[in-house]
């Protein structure tokens, strides 16, 4: 079958240095071309693996691979079902790994713990269902923290994965995986989840997109508990915003089993991106006043990306929020040390268990046994507090902007940054603290590359929209990516090397 060659729009890299196709088209083009017959699913699988087999190596992004042989006969039906005119969706025929904290049945789900390191779950979790239903094969896992906790992706199962840029660093974390496999063409697209920037961080540090959706967009579960966990959602992570949007309405739509998710059609992330911005106004919240310790070069960067906003006609000006950081940080502690507690409090009162649970995990776990009910509560009402300051803000402004983290890549053997400009971090997770905000709104918040430092290390910009206006957030975004030129496309640099001529 004659493989035609598709062209890329946007890119930053000089002829020959692109990966060989296909693994170097976006999702849509790939869906396109198999849809067209210009290649064949056989094809597209046969390229992803050698190239996981050449690349993955330099930043073990990809777990849990599945045999080869398996997922070329897999592939061998997905071409039987086009051949009778038959297509599953979007993602027919298209590689897909999975987040290694997602239920996938018959697939190996270890969470990055030894305690599941051969849990194999008999049902998929509703997002894995999803993607299955819109033909997409599953090839294996993408590599997580330990129970997804921390902002640096590595685990006694596994190993740590490495950033896309700089195999000596972070790729950060959650979906620390997800992002470098995108970024290494590993993946066309990807599913990732956020409670703490899971979604974002990963997406910044290795120059990729990352959507947290709205609370609710992409329901969770099943899972034995459905009213009261709202700090975490799932969504997609891709290399262009209309793969991410188009994974979006793959993930989102309501479910009776999850019943706070949002009751609106999902075929509306499909549609048109375009929108006029000129006037769009834009709030861009930096360091908080300097209460947000930021590593040098990270707020020049953000407001040298601020400045595409403007190329596009928004307005965007700076401004303080009315309202005190340091009470948003102490309810987030309280409301995550209850949210972990109740996830893994099971596995910490077995003592033979709770020896294989990380130290953070253990004071996640600690610290939500020591709380009261008037405590939760307590930290709600200052949640729902900062909603109200919100919804006042979003009367002034159309969107809000940060850094999507206060450190740039760092190195991938330490546990987490120690200290940021010289100030003191006390918890594992306190350098991420600039996406607290996002994350306790429950709106949709995204993560744009933003560029890079002078010694290559990527960054993004984060930008929170309004209650339930994820399409706004993508079509801002999507006038950003056609403004901001080549940078969001950048090749990481080991892969440039083994690929160019």
């Amino acid at each position: 079958m004659t493989v035609l060659t598709k062209t890329r729009t946007g890119t930053g890299n000089p002829p020959g240095q692109l990966p060989p196709e296909p693994v170097a088209w976006d999702a849509l083009t790939l869906s396109r071309a198999i849809h067209a017959r210009e290649i064949s699913c056989r094809e597209v699988m046969a390229a992803y693996l050698a190239h996981i087999e050449r690349h993955n190596p330099a930043v073990n992004a990809i777990v849990s691979l599945r045999d080869g042989d398996a997922l070329l006969r897999e592939a061998d039906v997905r071409d039987r079902q086009l051949a009778q005119g038959e297509s599953m969706g979007w993602l027919h025929g298209i590689p897909q790994a999975i987040k290694d904290l997602s239920a996938t049945a018959g697939h190996r789900t270890t969470l990055g713990s030894p305690l599941f390191a051969d849990h194999v779950p008999g049902s998929d979790s509703i997002m894995v269902e999803r993607i299955r239903r819109d033909g997409a094969i599953i090839i294996g896992r993408t590599n997580v923290p330990e129970f997804g906790l921390g902002s640096h992706t590595y685990n006694p199962v596994f190993g740590a994965t490495r950033n896309a840029y700089d195999p000596g660093r972070s790729a950060g974390g959650s979906s620390g995986g997800a992002a470098a496999a995108l970024a290494m063409r590993l993946l066309p697209v990807a599913d990732g989840s956020d409670m703490m920037g899971s979604l974002r961080n990963p997406a910044a540090f290795n120059n990729v997109y990352g959507l947290r959706p709205s609370f609710g967009r992409v329901p969770f579960g099943p899972t034995p508990e459905v009213f009261g966990q709202q700090l975490a959602t799932e969504g997609p992570m891709a290399r262009t915003v209309a793969d991410l949007a188009r994974m979006l309405a793959t993930q989102a739509g309501p479910d009776p089993r999850a019943p706070l998710s949002i009751n609106e059609d999902p075929a509306v992330f499909a549609g048109s991106l375009d929108r006029d911005l000129k006037g769009v106004r834009v709030g861009w919240i930096g360091d908080w006043r300097g209460y947000l310790p930021m590593e040098p070069g990270i707020l020049s960067l953000c407001e040298n990306a601020l400045g595409t906003f403007r190329d596009l006609g928004c307005e965007v000006d700076e401004l303080v929020p009315d309202f005190d950081p340091a009470r948003l940080w102490q309810c987030w502690l309280t409301l995550r040390h209850w949210g972990v507690a109740g996830l893994l409090g099971a596995l910490h009162a077995d003592p033979a268990k709770r020896r294989h649970l990380k130290p953070e995990a253990r004071w996640e776990v600690e610290g939500g046994l020591a709380l009261s009910g008037a405590d939760v509560h307590g930290a709600n009402t200052i949640r729902s507090a900062w909603y109200a300051a919100l919804l006042k803000l979003f009367e002034r402004y159309d969107f809000l902007a940060l850094p999507s983290a206060q450190v740039f890549p760092f190195p991938v053997e330490e546990a987490w940054p120690r200290e940021i400009a010289g100030r003191p971090m006390d918890s594992y997770h306190r350098w991420m603290e600039v996406v607290v905000p996002g994350s306790l709104s429950g709106c949709p918040t995204i993560s744009l590359p933003a560029g890079f430092s002078p010694s290559g290390l990527p960054m993004g910009i984060q930008i929170i929209g309004p209650r339930q206006a994820d399409l706004s957030v993508l079509r801002l975004a999507r006038g950003y990516e056609r403004a901001a030129g080549g940078e969001p496309d950048r090749l990481p640099n080991a892969l440039k090397a083994s690929t160019a001529p």
